[in-house]
């Protein structure tokens, strides 16, 4: 197996954007333009973008590596086949080597510009989260959303308003110990909790989605958080998790 835990070009940069994608091509045109124009005036110098092609099938994946030769702060990494996003926001978050990373969804339903929210407060909390206002989804995916983010809190026990919500600014340690689980994206509040951290929620802009294909489905987005909230309560009591305070390898 490739490692990706090894020193790259991220390392030279402060603040990593992590862009899972999977089929966005007719959004790929608009994605390039806003996040080329926001590490210009990114509120935390410099910052890069590395997108994870979560194995697309729609030919967007030449036009994907076509815009990161464009871009002298784009990267992207290829996945063989589809493994699901929090495989893709893993990998993302593990081939950071930046102080700061952040997530990013590739429908641009959240804007890049709204990083500039969070990153003042990424010194001092473990993970900085959006909380969408004004949301701007059917009845039906609200109402879902809804009702599975209750259930969620209820099973888990965090207190995080919009798990949802695909805008977070991470401090990549944290970021890189989070483990590699089917449905980890849903739980980072309470994973950064229990690795000790913190964390902090901020209100952001949420637009409609204007080109590309929802994933959005009733087992993706209702079944399937209930489903990995009691598989998160198995996998939480047989975790170790530790600390080390001293060490002679330095």
């Amino acid at each position: 197996m490739l490692s990706l835990h090894v020193m790259n070009r991220t390392a030279s940069y402060r603040f990593t954007i992590v862009v899972p994608l999977f089929n966005e091509r007719d959004n790929l045109p608009q994605l390039e333009k806003r996040l080329a124009a926001y590490l210009e005036t990114a509120a935390m110098q410099p910052a890069c973008v590395i997108f994870v092609d979560d194995g697309s099938t729609d030919g967007g994946s030449p036009l994907l590596e076509a815009m990161c030769q464009r871009h002298k702060d784009f990267y992207f990494l290829h996945f063989a086949r589809n493994r699901g996003l929090s495989a893709a926001l893993k990998a993302g978050f593990d081939a950071c080597e930046s102080p700061f990373v952040g997530y990013l969804d590739a429908d641009l339903q959240t804007d890049p510009e709204d990083f500039d929210l969070l990153l003042p407060h990424a010194e001092k909390h473990a993970m900085v989260l959006g909380i969408r206002t004004g949301r701007k989804d059917s009845f039906s995916k609200r109402l879902i959303s809804k009702i599975a983010n209750h259930a969620r809190r209820r099973i888990v026990h965090d207190t995080a308003l919009d798990t949802g919500c695909p805008l977070k600014v991470l401090q990549t340690d944290y970021a890189r110990r989070l483990p590699c689980l089917s449905g980890m994206h849903r739980f980072l509040p309470a994973l950064i909790s229990v690795m000790g951290g913190d964390y902090l929620q901020i209100p952001v802009h949420h637009h409609p989605r204007t080109a590309g294909k929802s994933k959005f489905n009733l087992k993706n987005r209702f079944w399937g958080p209930i489903r990995d909230a009691f598989g998160y309560r198995w996998y939480l009591r047989r975790w170790i998790n530790y600390t080390i305070d001293n060490s002679q390898l330095d």
